[in-house]
């Protein structure tokens, strides 16, 4: 018999949600077969089998569970084991499909002619009005939440914020926080809670601000040649190209050089890596998501990269090992208006580079006449610990000589 534990798969948060089940309770699995799927505050991870055998579950659909505890046991034979008790709330009034959990609609024999509603879907169409039709019309086996909110988005138009303020609370805070949520919007109606994704992101910078003596280094960088070659390369890798995926290719290329800049500190130990993995932020208006590019061994992976990431932020769609593994930070500041980012240094890393907004600057050549060029600021915020002003700016100006190449 083989114990499976929750690994923990980030920093963020201390425990997870138990969304689904993608093996029945005493069903045969295979090893690497994914057999479930954990949400964090701001992704979701498919958790796979070990080994090959019979898959038995031990914590409960739409439970929290935290880091190294059971979730689930392989025997090499079949077990009768009843499935997991999980508390169903009584049926929307007005709603004649089942509402049960996606663990007991897999243990079904028969097939299901009604779509099942799992119990967090429920509770979102109590909350934003959605029936019953609507929710038929989706054409699927399983609704969940998160096809209810898509289905409120597509149909008033509203962003994912405005309907998923906070998915996921703790199950076992829910009566407590209703009863606290009641009373503060009794005392200022036009307050709300902070969103999952936003406490995720409160929490690493608390962490980074109290655990890395940052200091930070700006450059000014003429990018109008770099622009210019953007646009060729776009046609080239038949992806769009611009300074972000410039600068990450960039950036990896100074791993073999700039060791240190993509390490990890533990209090006075140093960890080298032994490969670039460049974290690359994005805020779509979702909520700010720094998906990493593991494969930059090429500029059409890293574009390959950055499209698929670009459309995961629109919705929030990442999985947890989209977001794990960066040592380094490339910050994009695209705002026309920003010519100056002091980026924050993510817990786990020793440096991130901010790239703004390009910008016309009047430049007086040697003849006396006056020219234009396009310049944008390039900062490094770098943990002191490890790198000195003298080390940034040398691998600011290796950068510059890396992205004219």
């Amino acid at each position: 018999m083989a114990d499976i534990h929750v690994p923990k798969l980030n920093n963020n948060d201390t425990e997870y949600l138990v969304v689904e089940w993608l093996v029945g309770n005493g069903k045969p699995v295979v090893a690497g077969e994914p057999i479930a799927v954990l949400e964090t505050s701001k992704a979701a991870d498919e958790l796979e089998a070990g080994e090959s055998g019979y898959l038995h579950h031990v914590a409960a659909l739409d439970s929290w569970i935290a880091p190294g505890a059971l979730l689930a046991r392989i025997t090499a034979e079949a077990v009768p084991q009843p499935a997991p008790v999980t508390d169903v709330p009584a049926p929307v009034t007005g709603v004649s499909a089942p509402v049960v959990s996606e663990d007991a609609a897999r243990q079904r024999d028969a097939p299901v002619a009604e779509p099942v509603v799992t119990a967090p879907a429920r509770v979102a169409m109590e909350e934003l009005g959605v029936s019953h039709a609507e929710v038929a019309s989706l054409g699927l086996a399983v609704v969940r939440r998160t096809d209810v909110e898509a289905l409120v988005r597509r149909r008033t138009g509203q962003t994912a914020s405005d309907v998923h303020e906070d998915v996921h609370e703790d199950v076992h805070e829910d009566a407590r926080k209703e009863r606290q949520d009641a009373r503060e919007s009794a005392a200022d109606p036009g307050a709300h809670r902070l969103s999952r994704v936003q406490r995720a992101v409160a929490r690493a910078v608390t962490t980074s601000h109290a655990t890395i003596p940052a200091a930070y280094t700006v450059v000014k960088f003429e990018v109008g040649p770099l622009l210019e070659r953007a646009k060729g390369l776009s046609r080239e890798v038949r992806r769009p190209v611009g300074p972000a995926e410039l600068f990450v290719q960039a950036v990896a290329a100074l791993h073999p050089a700039f060791p240190l800049f993509f390490a990890s500190v533990d209090g006075d130990r140093v960890h080298p890596a032994d490969a670039p993995r460049v974290g690359v932020t994005f805020d779509m208006g979702e909520g700010l998501y720094v998906p990493v590019v593991h494969d930059t061994g090429s500029l059409k992976a890293i574009a390959d990269a950055l499209m698929r990431y670009r459309l995961a932020a629109t919705e929030g769609d990442f999985r947890e090992k989209d977001l794990t593994g960066a040592n380094i930070a490339v910050t994009l500041h695209t705002d026309a208006d920003v010519i100056l980012a002091i980026p924050l240094i993510f817990p786990g890393t020793v440096c991130a580079l901010a790239i703004t907004s390009p910008q016309p600057e009047p430049r007086l050549a040697e003849d006396g006449t006056v020219t234009m060029r396009t310049v944008a600021n390039i900062g490094l915020a770098y943990d002191h610990r490890l790198i000195n002003g003298r080390d940034a700016a040398l691998f600011l100006a290796a950068l510059r000589m890396e992205l004219q190449a």
